[in-house]
Parts: structure tokens; C-alpha cells; sequence
């Protein structure tokens, strides 16, 4: 009896210095961990305020797409990602509760609100991201986390670690971060004064294309220009071989963009001619190109393209699919920075581009050399 007694009081003794300890313990804790990129701002705070980037560099949750559930818009305030993951890591979710877009000369912040099924509750981070080296030219990422356990005493004791589990993933977090940042082309694709506008993912159809290979030739627009003509005439050949027309604006694909050399592909979208065959210097019975730069449809089967002896000539039967596009207005010259830029928005947006990617070039050869030009550009994304 004695013993019982005693052992009784040992196990009060315990229980209330367990207590008091616990109650001495803080009931909140909050970790600090920083990181410097040489990434453009505007593509740091994409890629933070989107929850579809999460899993590609966040420990905090898991990588397995088929355990990852989205909303409808995945970035901005009210932006989610849902988890039920059948092993470690339980239910939990991601939400955006805070989105401050960088201003000129400026930082931003993004906060997320965490639920998951370690100890505490009113779990957040916040991204704060600052100008950093020379000129402003870096971003400073500060992640800040908090979580609350009020008088919860095991989780206060949780709390003890909370600096080693949490704190080590937000390090870790935050070197992956970087390393998939500078990934990313380092172009700003929402520069103050851009004239590249409508950045945006499409569905295009399936489309009938000929296409000739230009080769590998020499970076002058002369050349470039004189190229694309001459292919052009191929192109139109087997079009009145096989009566058919344009189905909308000429179409460069572009291999390589070198310093000296540019490799590219010339490609006309096609269709079957809908009337008869126009006859020379009557331009009433001319079928040329709808006036929409949009994409047009293909019809159900495939066309019978004969290609004439000798002509470098291919047809493609292209299959839906989708792709991030955008419109820009200026020099052919510049496109190569509008492909890099298009490739950025598209990876930060949480897309994976594939394929190579082309222009349609809206008002023609000539005056897409000049600063009128207008063009459609696109670059297929893996679905």
C-alpha cells in the first residue's frame, strides 16, 4: 500500500512539473529563414503566389501530383491547394490569404494560411520579398512561419522541435526555390511600357500545315526575309497543286536563335478552297485568308496533299492541344526575347513547355521587319 502511495505521488510530482513546465514554454512560435535570387521580381512573386509551384519546392507538402487538388484559380488571394495523402503527411491545405504585387522599385508579399495534421492551429507563412545587391537588381525572399498553441501543453512541448521539422524544411525550401528559379528565363514579361500583351493559355484545333525548312542561315533580315519569301513559293505551289488556301497567317517556327546563325521552319496553315480557282487579275473570285488571326479548325479527316517532284515541301496533320500564348506588336528582331519571355510566364504559371515554338506573323513578311509588326505567339505546354 505504502508503495502504491508513493508511486501516486511520484506521478503527481511528474504530472505538475510536466505542467508547470509546459505552461513556462512559449505558446506560439515563430521561424525566420532568408534566401537571395538573381531572378527578376516580377518572376519570384509569380511563382510564390502560384499553389500549383508549391509542390515543386516546398517540403512542407508533397510532390505527388495525384495526391494534389487545385481550385479553379491557382494564383491570388483565395488561391488553394488540397492534399489526402494516405501515408506521412495526412489532409492539410494551402490557401492564399494575402497577395501584394511588386511595385516599380519595389517588393511584394504573399501570405498563405496552413492546416495540417501537426500540433498548433492559425498556421501561416508569409514571403516577403525586398530589392537586394547591386542596383536592386537581386530579390531578397524572406519566409517567415507562425503557429499558435494557446494552452495546449503537448503542443507547447511539439513546439521544442518546431524549429528543427519546420525550420529545416523552410531552408531547404527555400535553396530548391532558388535553384528552380534560376531555371526560369530571367526575362520581365510585365515591364513597365512592354508591348507584349495577352499572356494566357489556349486550346488551339487541329490544324492541316505545310511547312518547308529553312535551314540554318545567316542573321541578317535580308537574308531571313529573302529565305521566308522564297519558301513562301514553294508553299504556294503545292497549295494551287492541291487546291487548297490559307487558313490564316504565315506561321515562323523557330529551331535555333543564334548569334550569327537562326534555324527556322516557314508554315502556312491550310484549308480545302471552298469556291472556284481564282483566275488572273479577277479579284473577285480570289479565296484568300479568313480576316480572324485566330487559329481555324481543321476539318474532320486529314488532307490528300500531293507534294510536286522536287519540292521541300511537308504536310503536317497537327492534333489539338494546348498552348501559352501571348500578342506582341514591334520588330521581328525582338521575338527571340518575346519566346524567352512567353517560356517564363508559362514555367511560373506552373506549365512545362514542350515542342518548339513559333509566331504567326499578322501582317505580313515586309512590314514584320519594321516596328508595325504584329504577331501571335505561342508555345505548346505538356497537357
Amino acid at each position: 500500500m505504502t508503495r502504491l502511495i508513493e508511486f501516486v505521488i511520484a506521478l503527481a510530482l511528474v504530472l505538475a512539473l510536466f505542467l508547470v513546465i509546459g505552461l513556462v514554454l512559449p505558446s506560439k512560435r515563430h521561424l525566420v529563414e532568408s534566401v537571395e535570387t538573381n531572378r527578376r521580381m516580377t518572376i519570384v512573386y509569380d511563382t510564390l503566389n502560384n499553389v500549383r509551384r508549391l509542390k515543386d519546392w516546398s517540403p512542407l507538402l508533397p510532390n505527388n501530383p495525384a495526391e494534389l487538388s487545385y481550385s479553379d484559380n491557382v494564383s491570388g488571394v483565395g488561391a488553394r491547394v488540397e492534399y489526402d495523402s494516405p501515408g506521412y503527411w495526412g489532409k492539410g491545405r494551402w490557401e492564399i490569404t494575402h497577395s501584394e504585387a511588386p511595385q516599380a522599385g519595389g517588393g511584394g508579399s504573399i501570405a498563405y494560411a496552413i492546416e495540417n495534421k501537426t500540433s498548433g492551429k492559425n498556421k501561416k507563412t508569409l514571403f516577403t520579398l525586398e530589392p537586394a545587391g547591386k542596383n536592386g537588381r537581386n530579390v531578397k525572399i524572406t519566409q517567415t512561419y507562425d503557429v499558435e498553441y494557446g494552452w495546449n501543453i503537448v503542443g507547447r512541448y511539439a513546439g521544442m522541435y518546431v524549429s528543427r521539422h519546420v525550420g529545416d524544411a523552410l531552408k531547404a525550401g527555400l535553396s530548391k526555390l532558388t535553384n528552380m528559379l534560376a531555371t526560369v528565363p530571367n526575362f520581365d514579361y510585365r515591364v513597365e511600357g512592354s508591348k507584349l500583351t495577352d499572356l494566357r493559355v489556349v486550346d488551339l484545333p487541329a490544324e492541316d500545315i505545310l511547312f518547308v525548312n529553312a535551314g540554318n542561315i545567316d542573321r541578317s533580315n535580308e537574308t531571313i526575309k529573302a529565305s521566308i519569301k522564297a519558301n513562301q513559293e514553294w508553299i504556294k505551289r503545292v497549295m494551287d497543286a492541291n487546291g487548297l488556301v490559307a487558313a490564316g497567317p504565315l506561321r515562323i517556327i523557330t529551331t535555333d536563335f543564334g548569334t550569327e546563325k537562326y534555324a527556322f521552319d516557314v508554315a502556312q496553315p491550310v484549308r480545302k478552297r471552298s469556291g472556284p480557282a481564282p483566275t488572273e487579275g479577277d479579284d473577285a473570285a480570289t479565296d484568300e485568308a479568313p480576316a480572324s488571326t485566330e487559329p481555324v479548325a481543321a476539318s474532320g479527316e486529314p488532307l490528300k496533299v500531293t507534294i510536286p517532284s522536287g519540292a521541300p515541301v511537308e504536310y503536317v496533320r497537327l492534333q489539338p492541344r494546348k498552348s501559352a500564348a501571348a500578342k506582341y506588336t514591334g520588330y521581328m528582331a525582338e521575338l527571340d526575347a518575346v519566346r524567352n519571355s512567353l517560356r517564363a510566364w508559362a514555367v511560373t504559371d506552373g506549365h512545362e513547355v514542350v515542342d518548339r515554338p513559333y509566331e504567326s506573323w499578322n501582317k505580313g513578311v515586309d512590314t514584320s521587319f519594321t516596328a508595325e509588326g504584329e504577331f501571335d505567339v505561342y508555345w505548346a505546354i505538356k497537357h
